[in-house]
C-alpha cells in the first residue's frame, strides 16, 4: 500500500471510514484534542463488539514496557482479520523509541496507536522517519488563541449551528486555548439548543455559567475604557464568586492583554490589517486597542503589568498572608486604573 506524506485529521479520519488501515499510528503534539479525536474512532469503530472482546487492548504507558507491548503487537487477531493495540499517554512508556524494532516490521493485522501527548517529537529521528515508512505520522499542532474562533464557527457549522463572535469570545475567555474542554462544554450547550440556532451570550450564560456580563472578557474592556464603575461592578461580581473566577485564572488573561497592548505601542504599522496580523487579533478588535493605547501610555503600561506580576505571586502565597482573592483584585485593579 502506498503511504501518503501528508496525513492530516481529515485524510486519517477518511481512511479510516473507508476501512483503510495503517500497521502504526504515531499521534503526537501539544493539543491533546485531535489525539483524542482520531484514537476515540480506531476504539470505538474499527472492531465490531465481539470483535474488540478479543483482539482490542487499551494499556497505558506507565503501565507496560517496550518489550510487553512488542509481545502484544506480534500475537495475530482471534476470529477476525485485525487486532488494535491503543497505548495511551504513551510519552510515559520508558524507552519509548525502542518500539522502533517492531515499526521497522510491523505485522500488517495490528493496528498500533501510539498516543504520545503534550510534547512534539523529533521527526529528523531514525524511530519517526520508520514510523513514516510503516504508516502514520500525525503532529497534533496546537491553535494559536486567534484561530481559535473560527474553529468554534467551523466545528459548529458542521453541526448545523452557528455562534456570535461575543459568545465564542465568551468561551475562550473562561476555558483558554484548551480545545477538549470547548467542546465538552459545546456539547453541553448543544443539548439544550436546536440544529439550526445561533448560540449567543444569553445560551452561554445560561447553559454553561459564564456571565454575559461579569466575565474577564467584560472586565478587560472595561479597564480599556478605564470604565471605573464597570470595573468594580465585574471585581465585585468575582468576589462574590471565587471559584468561576480565581485570581490565579484572571491574571494571566489580562497580562496576555496588556501585554499586547504595549506591543501595538511599538508597531510601526498600525493600520487594522497590519495590527490584527502582528498582535494575533481579529481586525474588529483593531478599534479596541486604539482606544485602550490612548487610555494607556508605555509607561502605564509597564508598571500595570509589573503589578499583575506582583499580584500573580501573591496570589499563589508569595508574601501574602491573609488577603482573600477579592481583596486582591480589588488592589490591583485600583492600581491598574489609577
Amino acid at each position: 500500500m502506498a503511504v501518503k506524506n501528508e496525513f492530516t485529521i481529515d485524510n486519517i479520519l477518511s481512511d479510516l471510514k473507508n476501512r483503510i488501515y495503517y500497521p502504526v499510528y504515531l499521534l503526537h503534539g501539544e493539543e491533546s484534542y485531535f489525539i483524542d479525536v482520531i484514537s476515540d474512532y480506531i476504539e470505538k469503530n474499527v472492531l465490531s463488539d465481539l470483535e474488540k472482546e478479543f483482539n482490542q487492548t487499551i494499556i497505558y504507558g506507565k503501565d507496560t514496557n517496550v518489550p510487553t507491548l512488542i509481545s502484544y503487537a506480534r500475537r495475530f487477531p482471534m476470529m477476525g482479520n485485525y487486532q488494535s493495540l491503543i497505548v495511551k499517554e504513551a510519552q510515559d512508556l520508558e524507552k519509548f523509541e525502542d518500539l522502533q524494532h517492531y515499526v521497522e516490521n510491523p505485522l500488517p493485522s495490528t493496528i498500533l496507536v501510539l498516543c504520545y501527548k503534550y510534547n512534539k517529537l523529533d521527526k529528523r529521528k531514525v524511530f519517526y522517519k520508520a514510523v513514516e515508512k510503516a504508516g502514520v505520522a500525525f503532529e497534533s499542532v496546537r491553535f494559536y488563541d486567534n484561530k481559535i474562533p473560527d474553529w468554534i464557527n467551523e466545528y459548529l457549522r458542521e453541526r448545523k449551528y452557528s455562534i456570535t463572535q461575543k459568545a465564542a469570545i465568551m468561551l475562550i475567555e473562561f476555558l483558554g486555548a484548551d480545545l477538549s474542554k470547548i467542546v465538552n462544554e459545546i456539547q453541553k450547550l448543544l443539548i439544550n439548543l436546536k440544529p439550526g440556532t445561533e448560540i449567543n451570550e444569553d445560551d452561554v450564560d445560561q447553559n454553561i455559567g459564564i456571565s454575559k456580563d461579569f466575565n474577564v472578557f467584560e472586565l478587560q474592556k472595561a479597564l480599556a475604557r478605564k470604565d471605573v464603575y464597570k470595573s468594580n461592578q465585574i471585581i465585585l461580581h468575582f468576589a462574590a464568586n471565587p471559584r468561576e473566577n480565581p485570581l490565579v485564572k484572571v491574571i494571566p488573561i489580562l497580562t496576555g492583554y496588556f501585554t499586547k497592548l504595549l506591543t501595538y505601542h511599538y508597531l510601526p504599522d498600525k493600520s487594522q490589517n497590519s495590527v490584527a496580523a502582528s498582535l494575533g487579533i481579529k481586525p474588529f478588535f483593531v478599534r479596541d486597542f486604539q482606544q485602550a493605547a490612548r487610555n494607556f501610555p508605555v509607561g502605564k503600561l509597564i508598571n500595570v503589568i509589573a503589578y499583575l506580576r506582583e499580584y500573580d505571586l501573591k496570589a499563589k502565597g508569595v508574601d501574602n498572608a491573609s488577603a482573600t482573592d477579592g481583596e486582591l483584585m480589588k488592589e490591583l485593579i485600583f492600581k491598574i486604573l489609577h
